[in-house]
């Protein structure tokens, strides 16, 4: 009796952790999806004017620098800065929910009216925007670019959350340290140290598999220099796929 008792807390147990498991993942794709769906890809200055004579622009921002220390860990990007003149970058966000930047200082042909304050904008190019905003009446849709970024900062906190409690609260783990862990979810980008983790530590496994002593487990130390290394190799990756690929597919975070 006592035997199938405690199996029948086992059974629970397994079924509690296998749904924070597959609700950690639901949230990790649902801010990998949306960070990979709106960050900033850059066009050209004939195609910012196309969008804003078809009136395919919800917001725009002016800037004149990229600022990654704003974005939020694992799938933030970089936002859009300015220093008080308006551009030469000009981004806008189009009903899809795609965001979209170029610089304004290259662009073919220009005409200035001087239906603008000109002395406010970062030169021709800028001017040209301002007046294309001003003809196809958006000129009040000045506002947040990425309006999902609250969205991917809500799912990457409420998983650092669960994160944290399962670390310091929850079983022992197995493979390595609870310090060894929290360097590898930290440092590793985009989240893939928080997959690692749930596809291969204690309390994930089921109740029969192997246990490894303590002694075996690896250490924080390894843990913090095993993601250093992730985060330097993921960056040389990311380069590579970004030729190879284009924009489109590997976008930069750092947008500049």
């Amino acid at each position: 009796m006592i035997d199938e008792t405690r199996a029948l807390r086992a059974g629970r147990g397994w079924r509690w952790w296998a749904v924070l498991r597959l609700s950690i993942v639901a949230l990790w794709l649902v801010a990998a999806g949306t960070a990979w769906w709106t960050a900033p890809r850059q066009q050209s200055y004939d195609q910012a004017g196309a969008d804003l004579a078809a009136g395919r622009v919800v917001a725009y921002q002016w800037g004149d620098r990229w600022d990654a220390n704003r974005r939020t860990p694992w799938f933030g990007t970089a936002d859009l800065e300015s220093s008080g003149t308006l551009g030469p970058l000009f981004g806008w966000r189009t009903p899809d929910g795609r965001v979209w930047w170029t610089d304004t200082t290259y662009f073919g042909e220009v005409t200035t009216t001087g239906t603008v304050h000109e002395r406010s904008y970062a030169g021709p190019g800028a001017i040209g925007i301002a007046q294309q905003l001003q003809a196809a009446g958006l000129e009040g849709r000045n506002g947040v670019l990425q309006p999902l970024g609250q969205v991917v900062a809500g799912t990457g906190l409420a998983a650092a959350v669960v994160i944290i409690g399962v670390l310091l609260a929850g079983p022992a783990p197995v493979l390595g340290t609870r310090w060894f862990w929290f360097w590898l979810v930290c440092l590793v980008p985009f989240g893939l140290g928080l997959l690692w983790w749930l596809a291969r530590e204690h309390p994930w496994a089921h109740s029969g598999s192997p246990h490894t002593g303590p002694r075996q487990r690896s250490h924080g130390a390894l843990g913090f220099a095993l993601g250093l290394l992730a985060a330097l190799l993921s960056s040389m990756l990311l380069l590579v796929l970004g030729q190879l690929l284009g924009d489109w597919w590997v976008p930069r975070l750092d947008a500049g």
